[in-house]
């Protein structure tokens, strides 16, 4: 404190420049010329100068950004970009003004009336490795960060003002030119006039409000960022984080987008709370965290933050090796689920599902789907839903659900009210996040009817659109579904036939495979199983145990779907379209049955839709194969799994298949003389068959279609007769 009892005079200037800020101007000016060095010199090996050439094309399309990437800068000058990414909010300002001054540079002259140069957005990428959401904690707040996410939510276009003017309401002065901090920081406005008050009344308290005409804006939009799936811990509820974008980053992601967000991590302020939530909430100092978003990239293939997007030149080669060999379509089939016995061709089914077929655009702007729907429909205890959640765990992209937790909003998409802005926001459900990939609800039959019907437009159009709230749009679900059901007595009964089924066509029909699937009682087949399921607990302990022979690993299943499908989309070879055309119309016109019937419409329900469902089964299996064509072998095994699957189920529990019955006006002959022995008889009574044959030849029912019907109830263990065995047969 020495000094301050000697004789002089001493005073404070508030507005004095202090000398450390100085220093900073100096600094800051030294990095700028720095940025501006990089710009204008950066360049490639071939002296291609990258981001100096592309500055001066956006700008002259009038798009005012530039992508950099932080490779390039710390391969340029690592101590900047080291700054980049520690200190952001001080640095890209700086970058901003530097890519403003190069771009004045590299497009003058210019035209009249763009004497003005337009301020440029830095956009910054980076090839890092993403850290993870959970991981962000307060030790990186305001640092430069990288984490994959998806896209849930997205709020409409704002304008947020970069600088502002404020007026006196007492003396009409006016401040211009307040600069605001980026992101959702706001601007604490002044409490008192600061004008000399000369002559005249002291201005009042609060007296400054904001001239909107001299303001400048930028637009920008809240998205609300979810962790992926496979980042959250068993019985963990999934995080989310509020993103900030500005400028031409808007609308750049929509719900559903799988992204890597390059961002600055930071923290706003908490809303006061209301008088019903209580005072002890209004905790000082607390902050919610956010990012204010520098670089987007979207994820096209859909496996953000997965293992399986970097495939190496020893997996591409080991890749094409697996293409080639002519067993792949066994290997990989029997590598689903081993631990599950038998089912082999529900296991070909899931196979061809998770590698899809080719998704085409028209030239009318229309699509077809390439993504094939399966239906395993049948028996409690038979590992449906297992073999669901086996799918969610090799595909690259998997959303497991279950029907009675599902309701239509949560399937699809929901519109919701924000709690801050009061506006509303839509968020995407299942089978948006599920996008690109493979969507499992299990106990299909458990939904009620009206959540059912909502998934019909995201299963053939692969498009959700929403109409609520004054929100009108559409999301992508460009994702397969593999659903599980039980029948409708809960075990399936072969007396009742197509009563077991309690789904409505409309939702049948869009399935490409219908699995029935039956707990058979046969004492062989009791026994492998027994014996298969006892090996399976006793090995169970073994996590380290190698594949059996030909089969293929979690992980390599995993990314030679994932090689598959963004490498090869097959197309149907003219020789198998040709073959499938012949099959196709045999079919529908029931040509392979006796010459009297191909005039009369046959029974078995094949429409369009379940030939577009041949198609894609045979591009699938084209595509196990990287081929470019699917070849005739191709299209006759689709057409057996076909055969094993929806037309088993068509003709399962129903006398629709029974031979030489197959037109409509039999069929109705047939249904009406069981439905009326039904009513006759309880199950399992015994009867004469003669006796049933004289009464219904009086109502003018023919004595053939009288013997099929109990010679099939008696099979189904409906009836018993009375009658000598020859006397039951006679028919064949």
């Amino acid at each position: 404190m020495e000094g301050f009892d000697q004789p002089g005079l001493f005073f404070s200037d508030n507005f004095a420049v202090d000398e450390t800020q100085d220093e900073t101007q100096i600094n800051l000016q030294g990095i700028k010329k720095k940025f501006k060095d990089f710009i204008r010199q950066f360049h490639s090996d071939n002296f291609h100068y990258k981001y100096r050439d592309t500055l001066k094309r956006n700008y002259n399309l009038q798009q005012y950004y530039l992508e950099v990437m932080l490779e390039d800068l710390g391969s340029f000058n690592e101590t900047l970009a080291e700054k980049v990414i520690k200190q952001p909010t001080d640095h890209l300002p700086v970058f901003e003004e530097a890519a403003k001054e190069v771009a004045d540079e590299l497009t003058a002259p210019r035209s009249k009336g763009e004497e003005n140069v337009e301020d440029i957005q830095i956009m910054l990428t980076s090839e890092a490795n993403p850290s993870s959401l959970r991981g962000l904690k307060s030790d990186v707040i305001s640092r430069l960060v990288k984490i994959p996410g998806i896209i849930v939510s997205a709020s409409g276009i704002r304008a947020k003002a970069t600088k502002i003017a404020i007026q006196c309401r007492n003396c009409q002065n006016i401040i211009p030119n307040l600069p605001i901090k980026p992101g959702l920081e706001g601007y604490i406005m002044p409490r008192k006039c600061n004008t000399e008050q000369v002559g005249r009344t002291q201005c009042p308290t609060d007296p400054y409000f904001i001239i909107p005409d001299k303001c400048q804006c930028v637009d920008f939009q809240v998205l609300k960022l979810q962790e992926l799936p496979d980042g959250i811990p068993q019985g963990e509820i999934p995080r989310h984080l509020t993103l900030y974008v500005d400028r031409y980053l808007c609308e750049k992601a929509v719900p559903g987008n799988r992204v890597y967000i390059l961002g600055v991590y930071s923290i706003k302020k908490v809303s006061k709370p209301s008088r019903r939530e209580g005072r002890e909430k209004a905790i000082t100092g607390v902050r919610a965290p956010y990012m204010r978003v520098i670089g987007i990239q979207l994820d096209t293939d859909g496996v953000a933050g997965r293992s399986c997007n970097v495939v190496t030149a020893e997996e591409e080669d080991l890749f094409h090796r697996m293409a080639a060999s002519p067993n792949i379509y066994e290997r990989l089939a029997n590598s689903i689920a081993p631990s599950i016995y038998g089912f082999i061709d529900i296991k070909k089914a899931i196979t061809c599902l998770l590698f899809g077929g080719a998704r085409k655009r028209l030239p009318d702007g229309l699509t077809r789907r390439g993504d094939i729907n399966v239906l395993l429909l049948g028996d409690p205890g038979t590992a449906k839903s297992q073999l669901l959640k086996f799918v969610e765990k090799v595909t690259p992209i998997g959303v497991y659900t279950s029907g009675k937790g599902s309701s239509a909003a949560g399937l699809t998409a929901s519109v919701m009210r924000d709690p801050a802005t009061r506006n509303f926001v839509m968020e995407g459900g299942a089978m948006v996040l599920a996008d690109g990939g493979v969507v499992c609800i299990d106990e299909f039959d458990k939904m009620r009817e009206d959540d059912r019907v909502a998934i019909h437009e995201a299963m053939e159009q692969q498009t959700i659109s929403i109409a609520k709230a004054g929100i009108t749009t559409t999301l992508n679900s460009r994702c397969s579904v593999l659903a599980a059901a039980n029948s409708i007595f809960g075990r399936w009964d072969e007396t009742k036939g197509e009563e077991n089924i309690d789904f409505m066509p409309t939702i049948l029909s869009r399935f490409d495979m219908i699995f029935i699937v039956k707990d058979e009682h046969n004492q062989e087949r009791d026994i492998t199983l027994a014996r298969h399921i006892m090996n399976v607990h006793i090995n169970a302990d073994q996590l380290d145990q190698e594949p059996k022979d030909g089969e293929l690993s979690l992980e390599l299943i995993k990314k030679y779907i994932n090689y598959c499908r963004t490498r090869c989309g097959p197309r149907l070879s003219e020789e198998a379209g040709n073959k499938l055309k012949r099959r196709y119309v045999m079919m529908r016109s029931g040509a392979n049955q006796h010459e009297r019937e191909i005039e009369k419409k046959h029974a078995i329900p094949i429409t369009v839709r379940q030939l577009e469902a041949i198609i894609r089964i045979s591009e699938s299996l084209a595509k196990m194969q990287l081929l470019p064509f699917a070849t005739e072998s191709h299209v006759n095994e689709a057409l057996r799994l076909f055969q094993v699957s929806t037309l088993d189920a068509a003709m399962s529990g129903s006398l629709a298949g029974a031979e030489g019955f197959t037109t409509e006006e039999e069929h109705e002959t047939l249904a009406r003389i069981e439905k009326q022995l039904k009513r006759r008889f309880a199950i399992g009574s015994q009867v004469s068959q003669q006796n049933i044959i004289q009464d219904f030849v009086h109502q003018q029912y023919p004595e053939q279609a009288i013997l099929k019907v109990i010679h099939t109830m008696i099979r189904r263990g409906q009836l018993q007769h009375r009658m000598q065995r020859r006397m039951l047969f006679r028919l064949s």
